[in-house]
């Protein structure tokens, strides 16, 4: 007889072919019945899906629930947390599933007492190979999910020990029937025999056998379902039909039970479609909104949180709560479903509404930061105020963005100030003015906005004010030249004959770069080949046009492909659409990186378009960065009748964070990306996928993935759902750098290295009247009077100027969330040994966990892991 744990709980996207507010309407009666039941059956309780936005949006509409809520978690009924949002564990960075944890367990502590602290995602498509790592980092070490195991290939029973890229490890159980195992509905409770031994007890006996275990969890609810009524009556009854002993539980209390058992190990990622589907190509769905995330998370990490620091240091009070808020925007489209791209166009809509308010929240907050500084220090509008976010030294080129009147202004020699881009506003006539005399019509002279690359040390968490004069001559730009080639002191790219070529002084990589397309008869979950389709080569065609400067230079080419409109002109060959494209590649003096901007006007549909890196080397496996670490990649053997063990192909595509290459005992070529996320190792290449449309939520029967379509579209009482939003037509434009390293500088701490400093962002400020909506909030932050008690600050200031060890790569920094005047400084190894940062303790840092909580361990970073540090402001 096997002792089965039942654990009553309900499932609960937010959004899905149903929107948020769809969600909050059920919640409203649902959530209010579970309370209800909790209080008057004091041994029953309810696991609420492990996320606190769930909650948050109840109470806000139940404000009076707050306490209730609060008294069942207390006395262990109500299970809530430990994630704000129940987050996609693929495509985020690492911080932002951190963050994820952070905020959420916080919440739950500040207003319900506690959290739930376990690694709970029961729905997620598949996990990546180092989230123990992150679970670790606020004290979790346990982990509930149900897809992406494969026990015969892995720890072989559903529960083990799950052991990231370094050393972190959780206890691991899995449900591979679903979270949905032991659903106890009302058609259940009907006929609770039949429900024992055609389902519930064939659940019990599955997890027994897999592992030979004794003791299962058995997890009891569905999608928004209620709380089972009376459940302590009902599990007497189930026990009256079992053939094993079930007993409710809770999933704390199982876990507790699991630490005690011998368990085999496994490392490394979950994501086989055995048991389940986990959509092995939804990286590459919806691909404005992975790139719109990516972006997000850089612009909070690397501009936002260190110029809060900035700004207090600078005396400028600016509020932490507008940084959760930002972050919990952000988490709000970081679920499975939001984030994969699986979700109705309705839904789509509130997503890119809530993207454009997080962006409009994070542009407010640089503003408002920057102009105040400006302000402070009395700049004039020929000064520009330039940033280094980085707690460390800064040596190099950044792009300055300002007005002027004229192109002739001159900045100092040491600069090596160029123009490399230019937008000219007219002068307007009749523009009202107010004056003391009153409002008078004046002329509104015209004016120029530039874009101008400068030479710029600097010093860590800080800024640099750059004056410029007027002058005689216009301002050095970039040169149209008559050449098909462009070289820096490191690498040389030429195109020739269709085909790019790059060069770095020992390797020469021919065709580096292509464009390759081909059908999509997959839908918004996955991308799946069309019969008697395949994938072509799009030629690099049409004018080709070269720029430069001593200090920078870039290829332009522009041209157009001719390509089927939709899924029946690719068979039939009828109906073709061009599509016109610019590929813009730009070297930068001193850098070793091609960087690449590619813009696609997309006038066809249901298609995937992929990016080939083709370094030329025979490699057995990939080597891609994810979250918090490095890992190799290799390409499995697919057999025939791969689905009698799968119920998806489990093809060799897999998931990057920032980058991904190829490298062998002589050099490497590696792909820097914004946002795309998506890779495949073919021979002597790397396939990078760019996008992949669909104008279907779900469809039946693919190529990839046989039977049922997925989304529910082909059950019972559901429809097929058009997704027109999701063959992304328009502009589409992917950002990506292109790498080589040589054997003597091809280390993992190197590409990391390279890579931070090439998303080094581009921070400056400007106070001028040409044009107060260049910023969006410029003209409502009026000028004030500074209290006289404010630190002073000159035109160059450097608050924290760290000399990290190589390998070492800043996580975030930050302020604290549970200590006044404090910052967190939160540490990446990104190599495979452990690194010592005892500097830090000499230099009045504390380590902490994540939380902020004391950690009493040595000052070093293990493999793979992550370090938190805190530090007083002042």
């Amino acid at each position: 007889m096997v002792k089965a744990y039942l654990v009553n709980h309900t499932h609960w996207d937010r959004e899905w072919y149903f929107t948020t507010q769809d969600a909050q309407v059920l919640s409203d009666q649902l959530f209010t019945q579970v309370l209800y039941e909790l209080e008057s059956h004091p041994e029953a309780n309810f696991t609420l899906d492990g996320q606190m936005s769930i909650i948050d949006e109840y109470v806000e509409i139940h404000p009076e629930a707050k306490e209730r809520i609060h008294d069942l978690v207390e006395r262990g009924q109500l299970f809530i947390g430990p994630w704000y949002t129940q987050t996609d564990a693929n495509i985020p960075a690492a911080e932002s599933l951190l963050r994820n944890l952070v905020i959420g367990i916080n919440d739950a502590r500040k207003h319900y007492g506690k959290a739930m602290m376990l690694g709970y995602l029961p729905d997620t498509f598949g996990f990546n190979a180092n989230l123990p790592m992150i679970l670790n980092q606020v004290g979790i070490h346990d982990f509930l999910s149900w897809r992406g195991t494969n026990f015969k290939r892995q720890a072989g029973s559903v529960y083990f020990k799950w052991r990231a890229l370094g050393n972190s490890v959780v206890f691991a159980a899995n449900f591979p029937l679903g979270y949905y195992t032991g659903q106890i509905d009302l058609t259940s409770k009907k006929n609770l025999k039949d429900f024992v031994e055609n389902r519930l007890d064939k659940g019990i006996e599955f997890e027994a056998k897999n592992g030979n275990n004794d003791e299962v969890l058995i997890p009891s609810g569905i999608d928004q379902m209620n709380i089972v009524h009376n459940i302590s009556d009902t599990v007497k009854e189930i026990n009256k039909y079992s053939k094993n002993d079930v007993q409710i539980s809770t999933y704390p209390e199982f876990m507790k039970k699991l630490r005690s058992k011998k368990l085999n190990t496994y490392q490394g990622e979950l994501r086989y479609p055995t048991y389940s589907r986990v959509h092995r190509t939804i990286a590459s769905v919806r691909s404005r909104n992975k790139r719109k995330n990516f972006k997000l998370e850089q612009d909070i990490l690397r501009r936002v949180e260190p110029l809060m620091l900035i700004a207090e240091k600078s005396g400028i009070q600016v509020s932490n709560g507008l940084l959760i808020k930002l972050w919990k925007q952000l988490f709000d489209s970081q679920p499975h479903d939001t984030l994969g791209g699986s979700v109705t166009d309705n839904v789509a809509v509130d997503i890119d509404h809530r993207f454009k308010q997080a962006f409009e929240i994070s542009d407010g907050l640089e503003n408002y930061i920057k102009k105040r500084i400006a302000q402070r220090l009395s700049l004039t509008n020929k000064d520009v105020i330039v940033f280094n976010t980085d707690p460390y030294k800064f040596d190099s080129y950044k792009l300055i963005t300002f007005m002027s009147a004229s192109k002739k202004i001159k900045f100092p020699s040491k600069y090596e100030a160029t123009l490399v881009k230019e937008e000219y506003t007219p002068t307007r006539p009749n523009i009202m003015q107010l004056t003391p005399n009153g409002f008078e019509f004046k002329d509104e002279p015209g004016y120029y906005k530039l874009y101008v690359l400068i030479k710029v040390k600097m010093d860590g968490l800080g800024y640099k004010v750059i004056h410029f004069d007027d002058s005689d001559t216009e301002m050095a730009s970039l040169q149209t030249e008559d050449e098909n080639s462009i070289s820096n002191d490191r690498i040389t790219v030429t195109y020739n004959n269709g085909k790019f070529s790059l060069n770095d002084g020992t390797t020469d990589y021919q065709d580096v770069i292509s464009i390759y397309d081909q059908a999509n008869d997959g839908d918004t979950y996955d991308f799946s080949p069309l019969r008697k389709d395949h994938e072509v080569r799009l030629d690099w065609n049409g004018k080709l046009t070269k720029k430069e400067s001593a200090s920078y230079k870039k290829l332009i080419l522009e041209g157009s492909w001719t390509l089927p409109y939709d899924l029946d002109d690719r068979l039939s060959g009828e109906n073709t659409k061009e599509v016109p494209f610019k590929l813009v590649l730009s070297l930068t003096k001193g850098e070793k990186v091609l960087s690449c901007k590619l813009h696609v006007e997309n006038n066809v549909l249901s298609h995937r378009l992929r990016l080939r890196m083709k370094s030329g080397m025979q490699t057995e496996y990939a080597h891609a960065q994810i979250q918090g670490g490095f890992r190799k990649t290799k390409n499995e053997a697919i057999a025939d009748n791969w689905n009698d063990e799968f119920v998806e192909k489990p093809v060799n595509i897999y998931i990057f964070d920032r980058v991904v290459g190829q490298s062998d005992d002589k050099n490497g070529l590696y792909f820097f990306g914004k946002g795309e996320k998506e890779y495949e190792l073919v021979d002597d290449s790397l396939y990078i996928t760019l996008m992949a449309t669909t104008g279907q939520l779900g469809k039946p029967n693919l190529l990839w993935r046989p039977g049922r379509a997925s989304g529910d579209t082909t059950s019972v009482g559901h429809t097929m759902t058009p997704t027109p939003m999701a063959e992304e037509l328009g502009d589409d434009t992917f950002e990506f750098g292109i790498a080589p390293f040589e054997k003597d500088e091809l280390s993992e701490k190197n590409i990391i290295k390279r890579v931070s400093k090439w998303l080094s962002p581009n921070i400056s400020y400007q106070i001028q009247k040409y044009n107060l909506f260049v910023n969006r909030l410029d003209n409502k932050i009026w000028d004030i009077e500074f209290p006289d008690n404010l630190p002073q600050i000159k035109d160059e200031e450097s608050y924290l100027d760290l000399n990290l060890p190589d390998g070492i790569e800043v996580s975030a920094l930050y302020p604290a969330y549970t200590i006044k005047d404090t910052l967190v400084l939160r540490l990446s190894n990104m190599t495979d040994k452990a690194i010592n940062v005892s500097d830090l303790k000499e230099n009045g840092y504390f380590k902490t966990n994540a939380l902020e909580e004391v950690d009493r361990s040595e000052y070093e970073v293990g493999p793979y892991s992550m370090g938190t540090f805190i530090k007083k402001l002042n």
